[in-house]
């Protein structure tokens, strides 16, 4: 009997990975982060990280029985983190994400790094799927530990080395990846807000499944 169920690593691994795209929140990070010293950007890594993994593990773990408490459904949760992924976008093709960072690299860390550009809707809802598929079968349930792990390690180091992505494309190249961060972001969230009233109209028979 295999310990770990690869092809469903494999699956969580790339989908969240894809979900959460640790490498296209690294000019976002810069941006945030700007005027920070190197040992406060590295905190900063480090923290959003931690809140992104904390969020994500909590409604693996948790998130059914919360939303059901809560009267809330996916499709909600889906919706209203597009809406606010759409005004992080905003404000990054504004050139205001200076306006998201607080005097304190940790706040910065926790909003809007550590959630909801990290830890946010796409990636709960997703994990929540992925548990619901884990079905309490011991490799897949080691699997989804193990892609968990990873991405950690996936995010905390593209955002580590984030100086070195500064250093090679210089101030107006970070700038210029911002903007281009922003349209993709928008793009994204829209897709999300999209997805969500889909899945609505499915549920009220309005269209077909």
């Amino acid at each position: 009997m295999n310990l770990v169920d690869l092809s469903f690593l494999t699956g969580v691994f790339v989908t969240l990975f894809v979900i959460i795209d640790p490498p296209g929140i690294v000019p976002i990070f810069l941006s945030l982060t700007s005027t920070m010293t190197a040992k406060q950007r590295s905190r900063a890594a480090a923290v959003a990280v931690g809140v992104a993994v904390l969020i994500i593990g909590v409604f693996a773990l948790f998130g059914r029985f919360i939303l059901d408490y809560m009267h809330i459904s996916l499709p909600a949760l889906q919706f209203s983190g597009g809406l606010l992924l759409l005004i992080i976008a905003l404000q990054l093709l504004a050139g205001k994400e200076g306006e998201m960072a607080a005097s304190e690299d940790v706040n910065v860390a926790l909003v809007p790094l550590g959630t909801p550009l990290l830890g946010g809707p796409g990636a709960i809802v997703a994990m929540m799927l992925f548990v619901e598929d884990a079905s309490g079968q011991g490799p897949r349930i080691a699997a989804l530990v193990i892609a968990m792990a990873l991405l950690t390690l996936a995010m905390y180091l593209t955002m580590r080395f984030a100086d070195l992505v500064a250093r090679v494309l210089g101030q107006g190249g970070v700038t210029l990846v911002t903007r281009i961060s922003g349209v993709l972001l928008a793009a994204i969230s829209t897709q999300m807000v999209f997805d969500a009233v889909r899945s609505f109209l499915v549920d009220w028979g309005m269209i077909p499944g």
